[in-house]
């Protein structure tokens, strides 16, 4: 029968950790809770692991399920974090625990405790749970706050999975083209030695790109180390972003699947925050936050003052002109309807589904790209060698 690890909390707020046999993840789950336990975590015993992991986005979406788990079953919020405390296996985590709990010990707000770590909790999160507060909710809002998070990790997680092969494929092209000009090419090099300009110019060509690799390969190496570096440094400027920004959205087909993307991310924070009664302002000004696109982000920031002046969100996105009637529509009947949340939702899980497919689409249309590159770039090479020894060939007749 398989074996469980799990960490659960008792009724007054102590931590109970242990391993128990049972048919199924559910029924280990039913057996303990017919102990009186709430279960926090519970993972196969071959699974379990340790360690000491810096505290990241993974780590806030734990901390947001076990602590809406602990609030569901009746725990204040100060036992709650206490049991945290006692199961985290981190110090990273643990210190972090520590000085929320602190904080709300000296007299501040849970929300006013996470605000005071802006590198880990955003204003979105922070709004969340100020919202939590004021309506006496939080464990549904930490509840939908996960819902949030997850999604977020799985689109992130969607298109990095998708990229990992073409990358893959350009490094392999790459290394392909560098050992043949730095260690297939050069072997030519005595049968071409007496040729002199009567060598064709694509073979001079092949045979001085091998000659510059094979004696200063260390050195292009680090050249090109040290171009990356200062390119990646750049591109951190406003400058370099807003270059970025820009040349990332004019890109054929990728660049629709980044503002699909970047808008289904605003549209999914606006209406969680709607959903969960922040004020459409402040709600508009955080959602407008998070985008990370400076080229959208300035379109939508044009929102704010439209309904601070007492215009509605559909009018301001129609009349920037960047957005799809699509979305215009669904907001505007989200306003119409007093459901504006509720359809940016659905808004945001439009757009998900369209950049799932849209990284698909790019995709399918890259690897073939560099598939050919890659042949091309030998091909050339081999007929640059091909040509040279039928020059030699040539002139020994």
């Amino acid at each position: 029968m398989p074996e469980y690890t799990y960490k659960a909390a008792k009724r007054d707020g102590s931590l109970a950790e242990g391993v128990v046999e049972a048919t199924s993840e559910l029924a280990a789950n039913s057996r303990l809770r017919s102990q009186g336990l709430v279960v926090i975590s519970l993972t196969t015993a071959a699974a379990a692991t340790s360690g000491g992991r810096a505290f990241g986005q993974n780590q806030v979406l734990s901390f947001t399920n076990e602590l809406a788990v602990l609030l569901r079953a009746g725990l204040p919020i100060d036992k709650a974090l206490k049991v945290l405390i006692d199961m985290s296996e981190g110090v990273a985590a643990k210190g972090v625990f520590e000085d929320i709990l602190a904080t709300v010990k000296g007299g501040k707000g849970f929300s006013a405790a996470l605000a005071d770590k802006p590198e880990l909790f955003d204003d979105f999160y922070v709004s969340m749970i100020r919202s939590g507060e004021a309506s006496g909710n939080l464990a549904a809002i930490l509840s939908r706050l996960a819902a949030q998070l997850e999604n977020a990790k799985q689109v992130r997680s969607s298109v990095v999975s998708a990229l990992i092969y073409p990358a893959i494929l350009a490094v392999v092209s790459l290394i392909s083209v560098l050992v043949m000009l730095g260690f297939v090419v050069p072997q030519f090099e005595m049968l071409f030695a007496d040729m002199g300009e009567s060598l064709p110019l694509v073979t001079e060509l092949v045979i001085a790109g091998g000659e510059a690799i094979k004696n200063n390969g260390i050195y292009l190496i680090l050249l090109g180390g040290l171009a990356v570096y200062m390119l990646r440094r750049w591109l951190k400027t406003p400058r370099g972003k807003a270059v970025l920004d820009a040349r990332l959205l004019k890109l054929p087909v990728f660049g629709k699947v980044v503002f699909k993307y970047q808008v289904a991310r605003f549209a999914r924070t606006l209406g969680t925050l709607l959903e969960s009664g922040v004020s459409v302002l402040q709600a508009i000004n955080i959602a407008t936050r998070t985008v990370s696109n400076g080229v959208v982000r300035a379109s939508l920031e044009t929102l704010a003052p439209a309904v601070k002046r007492g215009g509605r969100v559909s009018q301001a996105l129609a009349e920037s002109g960047d957005f799809s009637p699509m979305m215009v529509q669904m907001v505007r009947v989200g306003e119409e309807s007093g459901q504006l949340g509720s359809m940016l939702l659905e808004l945001a899980r439009v757009y998900d589904d369209e950049v799932s497919a849209g990284v698909k689409r790019s995709l399918t249309l890259l690897e073939p790209i560099l598939i050919l590159a890659m042949g091309g770039m030998i091909g050339f090479i081999i007929v640059a060698i091909l040509m040279g020894i039928l020059s030699v060939n040539d002139l020994a007749m």
